[in-house]
């Protein structure tokens, strides 16, 4: 891609960094006063919001809809083989006491009084009924997790005895006196983990396997949770191709593949993939008709012939939050509110341009949405010199090694190639960053996670 494309989506986005630094560096006081790529008269991106403001704006904005102060989607009850992913909505209580009933810890005997004990022929299994209390020099063989007759004074580990000739149960453990065992050994007592109605989980604690797990053995069959928020994705532009090789100025549509799992991996339920041509009125109907909670746009957020995003929000009275953001890839990234409870997201047309307005602005969005808590931010020192922008952030691929993050090559805006090698993006800041400097991270969520814990 040029700096001088037919498509003013691109908007000087697309510029190299040296063709950037060139511009800026231009003298100001030529005749005419053209600064920009497009000859428009004024400074570039004199609109454009800082991009962390960007990001604290698409955060906080369904605060000021319909949910009110805590900004998520109203809460339901969730099964729970639909709940991973989801966010607690009300603190998790026991229903039962863990356990519910004294319980064996381990493959033995229960024996009462000491030793040496009479064995009962029938033995105790898990999930059968109470059996008939233990008199004293009684014992019966017990499994794991069986309940423990009453009057049981403890459980011998299998390893720990031995029947004699008679049928009589000794104590074999080397530090055991003869006949003695501890009250209460190897018993999991009723209450041990928790009691009825203690609180086991606060709100907002993100449901985690072990926490469904926690849920189904304190009785629950539900979670009162906030739901995941519906997005839709439309994918603008005529010359994109859902398959085959680029021919005849066609080219691969790469968003289409690239947004929708990471949309889920960020929360949010695909509601609708679909691709529309360059056609305003089909963008229209697209969105009007759209009940989603965030709909994501991709290429036509610039002010080109072919360009109908900005269009459509005026035609339908959206309130424009976000209009292009001082980073790079990714400025003409927008944010609108459509609806009293929708969002549209705008992003750039190019694959990185794209993945950079879907961090910068679709997930703090769908993290508040979701009421999904926000990552620790954290830094690393960046192994080698990142070339910045005069006046805006770059995010940078980068892979983690060791202590460090080795920025990454092909990191230009119509790139994946270096994106698709990545842990993480690097923030950095205008002017660069040299070796050894701090850079803050923002994590690629399979990074940490993998694929089968993301992509919930």
């Amino acid at each position: 891609m040029t700096a001088h494309v037919t498509r003013a989506d691109e908007d000087a986005d697309d510029l190299d960094v040296e063709e950037a630094l060139a511009l800026v560096n231009e003298p100001r006081d030529r005749p005419g006063g053209d600064h920009t790529p497009g000859g428009t008269g004024r400074p570039p991106h004199d609109h454009a919001t800082d991009w962390a403001e960007a990001r604290a704006i698409a955060e906080r904005a369904p605060r000021h809809g319909p949910a009110g102060r805590t900004g998520h989607l109203p809460t339901e009850a969730v099964p729970l083989d639909s709940a991973l992913g989801l966010t607690l909505a009300v603190p998790l209580t026991a229903l039962t006491d863990l356990p519910p009933f004294d319980t064996s810890a381990m493959d033995g005997w229960a024996v009462s009084g000491p030793g040496p004990w009479d064995v009962r022929e029938e033995g105790v299994l898990a999930g059968h009924a109470e059996q008939a209390p233990l008199a004293d020099g009684e014992a019966v063989r017990i499994a794991t997790g069986a309940r423990v007759p009453p009057d049981t004074t403890a459980v011998l580990r299998s390893e720990h005895g031995r029947r004699d000739d008679k049928g009589r149960l000794h104590v074999t453990a080397a530090d055991r006196a003869a006949h003695t065992v501890s009250h209460g050994q190897d018993i999991r007592p009723r209450g041990q983990e928790c009691r009825r109605r203690d609180q086991l989980l606060p709100a907002g604690t993100l449901v985690t396997p072990p926490v469904l797990g926690m849920a189904a053995a304190a009785g629950y069959d539900t979670l009162m949770a906030v739901p995941r928020p519906r997005a839709a994705v439309f994918i603008l532009g005529d010359e994109l191709l859902g398959g085959g090789l680029p021919h005849d100025g066609l080219i691969r549509d790469a968003l289409g593949p690239l947004l929708p799992p990471w949309l889920r991996a960020l929360g949010a339920e695909i509601t609708d993939v679909r691709r529309i041509g360059d056609d305003g009125e089909a963008l229209h109907e697209a969105i009007t008709g759209c009940d989603a909670d965030v709909v994501v746009t991709t290429g036509g957020t610039a002010a080109g012939p072919v360009d109908h995003v900005h269009p459509t929000l005026r035609r339908i009275g959206a309130e424009l939050l976000v209009d292009g953001v001082k980073v790079r890839p990714g400025h003409p990234m927008l944010l609108a509110r459509t609806k009293e409870s929708q969002y549209l997201v705008g992003l750039p047309g190019n694959p990185l341009a794209a993945v950079s307005g879907l961090l910068t602005l679709a997930e703090p969005l769908l993290r508040t949405l979701a009421a999904r808590p926000a990552p620790e931010p954290y830094t690393l020192p960046l192994r080698d010199r990142v070339q910045g922008h005069p006046h805006d952030t770059r995010l940078i691929p980068v892979a983690l090694r060791g202590n460090r993050a080795l920025p990454l090559l092909y990191n230009g805006p119509a790139m994946l190639r270096g994106i698709a090698a990545a842990d993480a993006l690097a923030v950095v800041r205008p002017g660069g960053s040299g070796p050894g400097e701090e850079a803050e991270l923002i994590d690629l969520p399979w990074a940490s996670g993998g694929i089968g814990v993301c992509f919930t």
